[in-house]
């Protein structure tokens, strides 16, 4: 562990004086890429020089200790005890932070839900599942917007693809990944009984135009109306979008913004967000397979975590993690959540390196 932080130290001090002495135009390519890299860098290099300081600490207070006596043997043995204990402390932090990152964790991503068991039903908790992102959005400062949409008459969703924007937003939204399932109650149930649904999240790292290249010549273009829920400008006006990609069959479409222009341009980020996603799994496993490992088939059976609304609780089945707080959680508040699993994941990273 000390040669990998020696050598990573030396490189964010080369970078550094890179940077500040003007070698490479700020602005340009190279500028920003040596940024990023210096950006990344800085958590696990500033942890360090602490724990350098802890280790300079304890030498002072070993120099003090010998010879001391009364009273400033006293401080020596404290501080002695504070800097090894610090010591510890910051080696199991540097342990985390030597994890090598998902290198798509501070990429946006394009969420797709998808009602699966439980007919009208899965479709007004897709909804529900829907709220609940918006509301984790607005508290931890991503932006988020609706690409596509497939409503239903109760108000729920059949199909919804939305756009999380912001630093870190992969690393949080990547764990909910899955099949949700609900126990509840449903409006359309007259007799009271409880009923279990399903909806499949999947989550994209968006792509840019660099990682993922399109030839204009593999798309089809096709403009219709709108078929949302209403307004002046539906059925009026051709600004929904389809975009076909020849090579692989996939088909997106969107119809949220009134400009023929800009739906343009969110399909065309929802189909490179599809392609990257595609190309990056191509080496673990072949796509359709992958595609089941993250969404299954939207069984009752297959799911990530449960929401029970009788018993106000929340479940998620990987970490065996249970909460009596499902009006938090519906709320937006999923760190309590998210936080047990980037843990778990970080544990597990650790066991491999």
């Amino acid at each position: 562990m000390t040669e990998k932080l020696k050598a990573a130290y030396a490189r964010y001090e080369e970078l550094g004086a890179m940077l500040a002495g003007g070698e490479v135009p700020p602005g340009s390519r190279k500028y920003m890429e040596l940024m990023k890299e210096y950006g990344a860098l800085t958590p696990l290099c500033e942890k360090y020089a602490e724990y350098l300081r802890a280790l300079e600490r304890q030498k002072e207070a070993l120099e003090l200790l010998d010879g001391a006596d009364g009273d400033l043997a006293l401080l020596a043995k404290e501080e002695l005890q504070e800097s090894r204990a610090a010591e510890e402390q910051l080696k199991k932090e540097l342990r985390v932070l030597l994890i090598p990152p998902d290198p798509n964790d501070g990429k946006n991503v394009v969420v797709e839900l998808r009602a699966c068991a439980g007919g009208e039903e899965a479709a007004l908790f897709a909804a529900d599942l829907f709220r609940m992102y918006g509301m984790f959005c607005d508290r931890m400062g991503y932006k988020l917007e609706k690409m596509s949409e497939t409503p239903t008459e109760l108000g729920g969703y059949r199909e919804i693809d939305f756009l999380v924007s912001g630093q870190g937003a992969y690393a949080h939204f990547k764990f909910e990944s899955g099949v949700h399932r609900v126990q509840r109650v449903p409006k359309t149930e007259s007799q009271g009984r409880i009923q279990t649904s399903t909806v499949s999240v999947a989550v994209l790292p968006e792509a840019d135009e660099v990682e993922v290249r399109i030839d204009p010549s593999d798309l089809v273009f096709e403009s219709c109306k709108s078929s949302g829920a209403g307004g002046q400008h539906i059925n009026k006006t051709e600004s929904a979008v389809r975009l076909t990609h020849k090579p692989t069959g996939i088909v997106v479409e969107c119809d949220e913004e009134r400009s023929q222009f800009k739906n343009k341009d969110k399909a065309l980020k929802l189909l490179r967000a599809k392609l990257y996603d595609i190309e990056s799994k191509k080496q673990e496993d072949a796509i359709s397979g992958e595609r089941r490992a993250q969404v299954g088939t939207g069984d009752r059976s297959e799911k990530i975590r449960t929401y029970n609304y009788p018993q106000s609780r929340v479940t998620d089945h990987r970490i065996g993690l249970t909460l009596y707080t499902l009006d938090d959680q519906l709320n937006g508040d999923l760190l309590p959540i998210i936080e047990p699993l980037r843990e778990e994941e970080a544990a597990k990273k650790l066991t491999e390196n």
